[in-house]
């Protein structure tokens, strides 16, 4: 499991439930508690030699040819599209980085593709919006599993958003060196996701997630709400609590 720094630092809860979702499915999980960053923030901000040290360090710790989970199609897509090219200079890196790339699964993919998920919805009927990552969607293409294992839950109804592939603004860095561009961005996602009248939005992104639900939780404080407008979840804990058997 490379759980991303997201997960680690903002909600640990969704690595917790990754790693139910997986034993759950008879899988050993290993966590090699010296990961840390995949690198993505140094290499989208042109810095290609910092990002080089900070993968180099993942590459160091994923070594065992095993499937490496990733609860992120953000994360997910560095560790497969980028590492190759950041070691293209080295004939050894480069390939140990390929190697790497090519046992990366974001976690939806895995749980459709690999472990074929298939469990009973023990939740009440409920309606939410599912929100993809841009990375997630272009990079890794794993929007249509994301969508399929919501779709299998039979007490959930998705409703589609309104430009429902649009970036919800975050970025990564983007979101701190273009705030007012971020801000009128996720302003904008907010507004669409809440037209559909969902219950909450899911996604498999926590730095998604995390700028959505800011940005709601904002607007409520302004507007001197005193109940959240918009809740979100981690797939990986909605897909946990719908299918664990303590869901509401």
């Amino acid at each position: 499991l490379f759980a991303t720094c997201l997960a680690d630092q903002f909600s640990p809860q969704a690595g917790l439930d990754t790693v139910n979702l997986l034993e759950r499915e008879g899988i050993r999980v290993h966590y090699p508690e010296a990961q840390t960053c995949c690198g993505q923030p140094a290499h989208s901000s042109g810095y290609p030699d910092e990002a080089r040290a900070v993968a180099l360090a993942q590459l160091n710790l994923f070594v065992e040819p095993w499937p490496v989970v990733v609860p992120s199609g953000s994360c997910g897509g560095m560790m497969r599209s980028h590492y190759p090219h950041l070691f293209q200079g080295d004939p050894e890196l480069h390939a140990r980085a390929v190697e790497l790339s090519e046992r990366v699964f974001e976690l939806s993919e895995f749980l459709v593709h690999v472990v074929n998920f298939n469990h009973v919805d023990r939740g009440a009927p409920c309606t939410i919006a599912l929100h993809t990552s841009c990375h997630a969607r272009r990079q890794m293409g794993v929007h249509e599993t994301s969508a399929a294992l919501l779709h299998n839950l039979g007490q959930v109804q998705v409703l589609e958003q309104a430009r429902i592939e649009e970036c919800c603004g975050f970025g990564g860095t983007f979101a701190l060196l273009y705030p007012d561009i971020s801000e009128a961005i996720v302003t904008d996602k907010v507004a669409s996701i809440k037209s559909t009248g969902a219950q909450c939005v899911v996604s498999a992104d926590c730095g998604c997630l995390l700028n959505i639900t800011g940005r709601a939780a904002k607007q409520d404080e302004l507007a001197g709400c005193k109940e959240p407008s918009l809740s979100g979840e981690h797939l990986a804990s909605f897909l946990w609590r719908r299918t664990s058997g303590g869901a509401v």
